[in-house]
């Protein structure tokens, strides 16, 4: 081979080597266009929501802490609920069990004009504390707000675009990051403040770190997503929680899902509540209700969905941070008799590794290591997306976009759209989006070149 041809040759591959980098790096930039902004507020709102518990404990102070004589004893869960009925009338249909000695009881009524609101009662004398509106705390709206569930059904599929777009986002860093011989700005920032390479540096070396997080925090946060985690849920537990009559139990349902009841996890939002025996006895009441579930072992802070109906169960629930201690259990109204009683070790494979992945995405699996690291990557994300509008702003042309230029080579979009079309298909929102934006891509790379080409 002669020395002419194999320079040809290097350049070629010099040349497509250039050409992928760039194609590369083009949809890099427009992920992160459409990503970023979603990245700093779903940062914001999930750093606050890790610590859920303690921030409403704080702020609603006086409905959910209560001061514990010692040697006090509860009263009967009935007398609590009368006197939430008695302080505001309506239909009791949920009582939360304390979760500690020292929180209120909450009873969650159904008022007569259909609102549901939650009314706290000091459970060692009965007083009634105050009320507010059915998932009314202040977390409760920081949680609305992370998932979009204020702006309807189009923000909420939005949030399940800027998922897959944010794995895209991480596969695409990783590449344009690998080290290409260089030394400086692989795990180390170089420069001030001032000039560019800091900004990127400090955007490569954060994203290094952060990076797996983004992508792991955009799969689990993928269940609660509209389509994508929908059609998985359905998919992977069906009705009466995955199991077919006679395998587990064999007991009239209802038809009804125990997510409309009420707050329940994500393996669980297809699960039908069974029926009670149709029966002429007196139901058991909630006060026995209570001494069945704590019998059975069920963790404190457990909520009983009362029976509404003749044919209706109660329904003792449970989802603390330890994911062992997940129970749903539904009594008979008027035998006390377990219908059906679930715990994680109860769910299928898929259900248990979606259930960790969410269970650490809400900072719950390893107690405050686990919040104190996802705060971290929280923190991370907001300088991602500072230090990469900054960079931005530094090298784009006056009067542009600054969008990375278009390959000389278009072969190279091939593999890149190969790989853009498996991602779509697993995630359909995505996919759909990838669709519009590549053809709004070549519509305005086609514009421009007819522009350019026209004689001055």
């Amino acid at each position: 081979m002669s020395d002419i041809t194999a320079d040809r040759m290097d350049s070629a591959a010099r040349a497509s080597a250039v050409d992928l980098y760039r194609a590369v790096w083009r949809w890099h930039f427009y992920a992160g266009l459409f990503v970023l902004p979603f990245l700093v507020t779903l940062s914001v709102t999930g750093a606050l929501y890790l610590f859920r518990e303690e921030i409403d404990a704080f702020i609603h102070a006086d409905l959910q802490r209560v001061q514990v004589v010692e040697g006090a004893q509860t009263i009967a869960p009935s007398r609590m609920v009368d006197a939430a009925l008695a302080a505001y009338p309506g239909t009791a249909v949920k009582f939360t069990d304390p979760a500690v000695r020292e929180a209120s009881a909450e009873v969650t009524i159904k008022t007569p004009d259909g609102a549901r609101i939650a009314v706290y009662v000091n459970p060692y004398d009965g007083h009634v504390l105050g009320s507010i509106a059915d998932r009314g705390t202040v977390m409760w709206t920081v949680r609305y707000l992370h998932s979009l569930r204020y702006f309807g059904p189009v923000a909420r599929g939005v949030i399940e675009i800027a998922g897959g777009w944010a794995i895209l986002l991480v596969a695409t860093g990783i590449y344009l990051w690998w080290p290409r011989g260089q030394k400086g700005g692989v795990v180390s920032v170089r420069g001030d403040r001032t000039k560019r390479v800091f900004w990127r540096d400090t955007h490569a070396v954060t994203g290094l770190f952060v990076g797996g997080f983004i992508a792991f925090l955009a799969l689990t946060g993928m269940p609660w997503s509209q389509v994508w985690g929908g059609q998985v849920n359905e998919w992977a537990n069906g009705s009466n929680f995955g199991y077919p009559s006679g395998v587990r139990v064999d007991v009239p349902m209802s038809g009804q899902k125990l997510s409309a009841e009420g707050l329940t996890t994500w393996s669980l939002e297809q699960a039908q509540v069974p029926n009670s025996a149709p029966s002429d006895a007196t139901p058991i009441g909630l006060d026995r209700a209570v001494a069945e579930f704590d019998e059975l072992g069920l963790h404190h802070g457990y909520a009983v969905n009362l029976p509404t109906k003749p044919t209706g169960v109660y329904t003792g629930s449970v989802y603390p941070d330890d994911l062992a201690q997940q129970r749903v259990v539904h009594l008979d109204q008027y035998t006390g008799k377990p219908l059906l009683d679930m715990s994680y070790a109860d769910y299928g494979p898929m259900g248990r590794a979606l259930e960790w992945g969410i269970n650490f995405h809400m900072g719950q699996q390893f107690g405050l290591a686990n919040q104190i690291l996802l705060v971290l990557v929280c923190i991370g994300n907001v300088v991602l997306a500072v230090s990469a509008a900054v960079m931005w702003w530094k090298r784009r042309p006056g009067r542009s976009m600054g969008v990375p230029p278009m390959p000389k080579d278009k072969r190279v979009f091939r593999g890149l759209i190969a790989i853009l079309a498996i991602g779509g298909i697993v995630f359909p929102l995505m996919g759909a989006s990838l669709l519009v934006m590549l053809a709004m891509d070549f519509a305005v790379s086609k514009l421009r070149s007819a522009r350019e080409a026209r004689p001055a």
